[in-house]
C-alpha cells in the first residue's frame, strides 16, 4: 500500500513538472513571435548612404576630488599618501586589493593600500602634492591602461 502510495506522489510531482516547463515554453515561444514581429528587415540591396562624421572632442572638465579621510593600512608607508592620489581600484575585499597593488607593482609602481572611514580599501597608484599633478597623472594612467582604469579618480585628503 505504500508503494502505491509513493508512486501516486512520483507521478503527480512529475506531473506537475512537465506542466510547469510547458507554460515556460509556450511564454518563450510567445516573447520570441512578437520579437521576430517587431524585427526589421535590413536587405543588402538597399542603399545605404553614407554620413560624413566630424569627431567632436570633449571639453576638458574639472572634476571635483573626492574627500576622504584615509589611512594606510598595516604595513604600508603612511608617508607616501600625500595631499592628492590618484585611485585606480577600491574594494571591500582586501583579496581584490591585494591582487591590483601586486598587479601594479608588477608594472613598475609603489602602491599604496589605504582604508576610508567606511572599510572601503583604495588602491592608490600615485600620490601628489598638487592637484595639477594628480591630475596629469590621472591621465597618464587612463592612457596607458586604456579600457581598464578609465575611471580611475582624484582622492583628495582629508585630515
Amino acid at each position: 500500500m505504500k508503494k502505491i502510495g509513493l508512486i501516486g506522489i512520483a507521478l503527480c510531482f512529475a506531473l506537475i513538472c512537465c506542466v510547469s516547463c510547458k507554460s515556460k515554453q509556450r511564454a518563450y515561444k510567445a516573447a520570441y513571435e512578437q520579437a521576430k514581429e517587431r524585427e526589421v528587415d535590413y536587405s543588402i540591396d538597399e542603399e545605404v548612404e553614407e554620413e560624413e562624421i566630424t569627431p567632436v572632442s570633449k571639453p576638458k572638465t574639472v572634476t571635483a576630488a573626492r574627500q576622504e579621510r584615509i589611512t594606510a593600512i598595516a604595513g604600508e608607508n603612511a608617508d607616501g599618501i600625500k595631499l592628492y592620489s590618484v585611485v585606480i581600484g577600491s574594494f571591500k575585499n582586501k583579496t581584490n586589493a591585494y591582487a591590483l597593488k601586486e598587479r601594479m607593482q608588477n608594472d613598475g609602481y609603489m602602491p599604496i593600500l589605504g582604508e576610508n572611514e567606511q572599510g572601503m580599501l583604495r588602491v592608490i597608484l600615485t600620490s601628489h602634492e598638487s592637484r595639477r599633478e594628480a591630475e596629469q597623472s590621472r591621465e597618464s594612467i587612463r592612457a596607458k591602461y586604456s579600457p581598464n582604469y578609465h575611471d580611475a579618480w582624484i582622492l583628495e585628503r582629508r585630515y
